[in-house]
């Protein structure tokens, strides 16, 4: 689905100068990104690029070494680990390797997240776990264990726990990575369905077709720089 124009003017990013580094060693530097509501992002760029480092210093695994940002409404330079839950509140974040517990079912690794941050109406965790299952395709399989649904299967579960809490932004540190081709695409298809006037998705990703497939803003990490694409990568 192509993404829609935003209605707000609150970006849901906004990094001015920001810098992020690493054991004292700089990883990127000089970034300027603004991401509203309603767009697709691609993060693309080689290994070592500063990718993973980029999304990291989003949802607060890395304090910025330099320059201002802001993201869901929550200063970055003002997040420690005491109160990074906070900024998590309000992201949803999605991994190349599902991270889902391996003890649970879909649905009670859902409800688990919801029990953790605070929910505590046993029927309206259920509704929501459901809900959510419904969303990415998965309402009938909640009672399977992690082993016994698909990669594809798993990825899903996983984009679910993202959405459980109604985030305006979903953070997708290359979410196909481990996936064969025709279950990238299922994947890509249901990241663009969820961008909405409200939410965005950052994807990094090393998959250059999909930009074809599924437009969306293109932005590069190369030589400890970023910058946004006109024309896409050849």
């Amino acid at each position: 689905m192509m993404q829609t124009n935003s209605i707000s003017t609150e970006p849901l990013v906004l990094l001015e100068q920001v810098a992020v580094a690493q054991d004292e060693h700089w990883i990127i530097q000089d970034v300027n990104l603004t991401v509203h509501p309603g767009e697709f992002v691609y993060l693309i760029g080689q290994t070592g690029s500063g990718k993973s480092s980029l999304l990291k210093a989003l949802y607060g695994e890395i304090p910025l070494a330099a320059g201002t940002g802001h993201v869901c409404g929550h200063d970055l330079s003002q997040i420690t680990r005491h109160n990074v839950y906070s900024l998590r509140r309000d992201l949803g974040m999605v991994f190349q390797d599902f991270a889902l517990l391996p003890d649970r079912t879909a649905a009670e690794n859902l409800a688990f997240v919801l029990s953790a941050t605070g929910w505590s109406d046993r029927s309206a965790i259920d509704l929501r776990v459901q809900t959510c299952l419904d969303q990415v395709g998965l309402g009938t399989k909640g009672y399977k264990m992690p082993h016994a649904l698909s990669g594809g299967e798993q990825q899903r579960v996983a984009i679910a726990r993202a959405l459980l809490n109604e985030p305006p932004l979903i953070v997708a540190d290359e979410p196909t990575g481990n996936l064969d081709p025709e279950t990238t695409e299922g994947i890509l298809e249901l990241l663009h369905e969820l961008v909405r006037n409200d939410r965005s998705v950052i994807m990094a990703t090393h998959d250059h077709a999909a930009f074809e497939r599924h437009p969306g803003k293109v932005i590069r990490c190369a030589q400890g720089r970023v910058e946004i694409l006109d024309a896409l990568p050849l």
